[in-house]
This record gives C-alpha cells, sequence and structure tokens, in this order.
C-alpha cells in the first residue's frame, strides 16, 4: 500500500471521490489528507519501536556524533562497548561532570548536543549503539526517509494504521463524530506493536 493508496482508502470511508495523485496536489482536499497522512504517520512511528526502524551505529571515539536519523535510543542497554558489556547512561550535565572529574573504570555515556560522550574515552572505540530510526517512509529509489515525497512512499509499520489515523483526523477536523474512528485507531495499534515484537 502506498501514500496514494492508503489516501484513496481513507476517501471510501468518509464519502470522498479518489485521487488520482495526492503528492504535490493543488487540490485542498489532497492537500489535507497528505499533511493528516504525514500528522498520523509521526504519530504511529513515535509510539513504538517497529522492527523495521531499529538500527546500530558503531563508535570509533568520544565524543561520537550521532547518525542523521537518530530518533532516541532503544530502551535498555543500548550501547554497549566492543567487548559486548553495557555501558551506563547518564541523564544530567551535573551527574556527567562529576563522572568526568573522578575516573573509573565503569563506562558511562552522556548525550549533549547531538553527540555521544564516553566516559573513560577509550570505552567509545567500537562501541555500539542501538536507536531508533526517525525514518519510517520508504521511498523508492532515495530509501528510508521521514517526510513523504511522493505517492508511491510506503510505511516501514503496517500501512492499515496509517489509514485509521487519517481517518479520524479527517473527521475530527469536518467537525464530525470521530471517537469511535479513534478508539478502533488505538485498539489497532496496540495490536500491531504487540505482533511488531513477536507478542501478538
Amino acid at each position: 500500500m502506498s501514500l496514494l493508496s492508503a489516501i484513496n482508502q481513507v476517501c471510501d470511508v468518509v464519502s470522498l471521490s479518489q485521487f488520482d495523485n495526492v503528492y504535490g496536489s493543488d487540490e485542498p482536499n489532497a492537500q489535507t489528507m497528505v499533511a493528516l497522512a504525514q500528522e498520523a504517520g509521526d504519530e504511529i512511528a513515535r509510539r513504538a519501536d517497529w522492527q523495521k526502524t531499529l538500527k546500530f551505529h558503531t563508535a570509533a571515539a568520544s565524543p561520537e556524533n550521532l547518525p542523521t536519523d537518530f530518533q532516541r535510543l532503544t530502551p535498555g542497554g543500548s550501547v554497549r562497548k566492543s567487548d559486548g558489556t553495557f555501558v551506563r547512561p547518564i541523564t544530567n550535565s551535573g551527574q556527567w561532570a562529576v563522572i568526568v572529574g573522578i575516573p573509573s573504570t565503569t563506562p558511562y555515556f552522556f548525550i549533549k548536543g547531538g553527540q555521544v560522550l564516553f566516559s573513560p574515552a577509550a570505552a567509545a572505540v567500537g562501541a555500539v549503539i542501538d536507536y531508533v530510526s526517525k525514518n519510517w517512509i520508504l521511498n523508492d529509489p532515495a530509501g528510508p526517509q521521514s517526510t513523504f515525497a511522493a505517492d508511491d512512499d510506503t510505511t516501514l509499520f503496517p500501512e492499515r494504521l496509517l489509514v485509521k489515523g487519517i481517518i479520524w483526523r479527517w473527521k475530527r477536523q469536518k467537525g464530525l463524530a470521530y471517537e469511535d474512528n479513534l478508539a478502533e485507531f488505538e485498539a489497532d495499534l496496540a495490536q500491531e506493536i504487540n505482533a511488531d515484537r513477536g507478542a501478538g
């Protein structure tokens, strides 16, 4: 299913005529649908660590620049040294200042300004950083990206969620009753998240 086919499915539900194209269209309803698709997709991508958006990056030194598609670290044990031991996270600059000031054999990391800092610095060499990519759209031939760029773009999460996410947003924007559609979207989202984790 593509951006165009997802939006045309929504059109069938909300009683609009289907579109021949939507991305770059000057038709107001098409523009609204694309904007709602982007908004829905951004939310769906943020709500779970979808398998197809999980990535890793190997560090070479401290500080190490985060990848350009970095959204957030994967939960629990997201940074590990080359020997497989976990690097402990530090989440505030005050703690980091203390850690850096006192030499320790325990490895720590801290994210600041788009970089990962390691203490001791030697722990950075070959360290693996597991993260969730912000790129949830697959564009051919450009590859994964975070914004729609063509009618045939697809998603890296179950695309029926995009359809359901657009439907309730469209109805809300038009002042129609959307609560049932939102509840259905939430139920399907929970089901697909479990299935993506292998628990469905």
